[in-house]
Formats: structure tokens, C-alpha cells, sequence
């Protein structure tokens, strides 16, 4: 079910669908599967963001300290371009990220554990996130990292002229310029 990646913790989940004539049936969590991939946490919030365009680029975002989140991350619709950006202090991969396409037609989804930075990109209109998170929104616990930092060398699929970025999102600072406490 859950597949590792280039990334020590961060995983993609490849959930069963039944299909038919009719569609397809899927559970989309299943809390016995993160138990099996070595992952033991407990969801106390779920969020849902919709964007009505392609090209919405929401983060990179991080809650630090006791209110760092672990992110299961799937798409209801739609399509994205996924981001997890290690911030780890004292990790191996501090700095580096791995990259995931969630859509709602291949149901892929990734477990994005505390210490990230997460960000993407919608790459398909009327697209919809759902997330389920491992601690509760702290808006003073929150920072961000700029999307365009060359330090990370993300490979956006669209170029950053044409994105939809908010302006507290385009406002963040680079890696090394950022103030980075308590584990995120």
C-alpha cells in the first residue's frame, strides 16, 4: 500500500480500486496501513482547499515546534503537483525534496511526516485537496519557504510567470535565510 521514496519517511500510498462497468471503489484510509508501513500517528484535523484554475501554486508551508503536522495527502479532483521539502534538523536529506502527481483519476495520495515543508501546484482547473493532518493549525506556528528558491531547484511544471500565487505565499524567504525552529 504505502511505497517508500527518495526521502527516508515521506511515502506515497497506492490505494486498491475495485472496477466496473460502473466506476470504482476504493477505501482511501485505512489506518492499519500507515500502522504496516511503520508510521504511527493520530489525524485530528482534515483540510480541503479548492482552486478554480490551473496554475494555483499554495506554499511551501510549515508549522514548527509542537504544532509540526504530519500530511496525509490525496486529491478528490482534479489534478496537483506535490511537494515535500526536508527540514529536518541534523537530517541527511536537509534541503532536498521529493516531487508526487495526485489526481483524483490515478488516486495516488502521500504521507508527508512532521518536519516538511509541503507545497504544490494545481495542474488541472476546479481541483480539490483533501489532507488530513496530525496536529491542529497554529497560525503562530507557521512559516513558509519562497516555491522559487534555485537552492531547492524544484522543477515546477509551469512556469513561475504564469502561477497563481497568493502574496504572503511569493513573501516567504529562501531555505538558508529562513528561521526555522522546532522540527518544521
Amino acid at each position: 500500500m504505502f511505497e517508500p521514496t527518495a526521502i527516508e519517511g515521506v511515502l506515497q500510498c497506492v490505494p486498491r480500486r475495485h472496477e466496473d462497468e460502473r466506476g470504482y471503489f476504493s477505501e482511501t484510509f485505512r489506518q492499519s496501513w500507515l500502522e504496516a508501513a511503520g508510521v504511527q500517528v493520530v489525524f485530528v484535523q482534515e483540510n480541503l482547499a479548492f482552486s478554480r484554475q490551473a496554475g494555483v501554486l499554495r506554499g511551501l508551508h510549515y508549522q514548527s515546534g509542537a504544532a509540526a503536522q504530519g500530511k496525509l495527502v490525496r486529491v478528490s479532483r482534479g489534478a496537483i503537483f506535490d511537494v515535500a521539502v526536508d527540514l529536518r534538523p541534523g537530517s541527511a536529506t536537509h534541503g532536498r525534496h521529493v516531487t508526487f502527481e495526485l489526481t483524483a483519476a490515478n488516486g495516488r495520495q502521500a504521507w508527508i511526516p512532521p518536519g516538511f515543508a509541503h507545497g504544490y501546484l494545481t495542474t488541472e482547473p476546479d481541483t480539490e485537496v483533501v489532507y488530513k493532518t496530525t496536529a491542529y493549525y497554529d497560525p503562530k506556528a507557521e512559516g513558509g519557504i519562497a516555491f522559487d528558491d534555485p537552492d531547492l531547484g524544484i522543477a515546477w511544471p509551469m512556469a513561475a510567470a504564469g502561477l497563481i500565487v497568493s502574496p504572503r505565499d511569493r513573501g516567504w524567504r529562501r531555505l538558508g535565510e529562513s528561521q526555522i525552529g522546532g522540527g518544521e
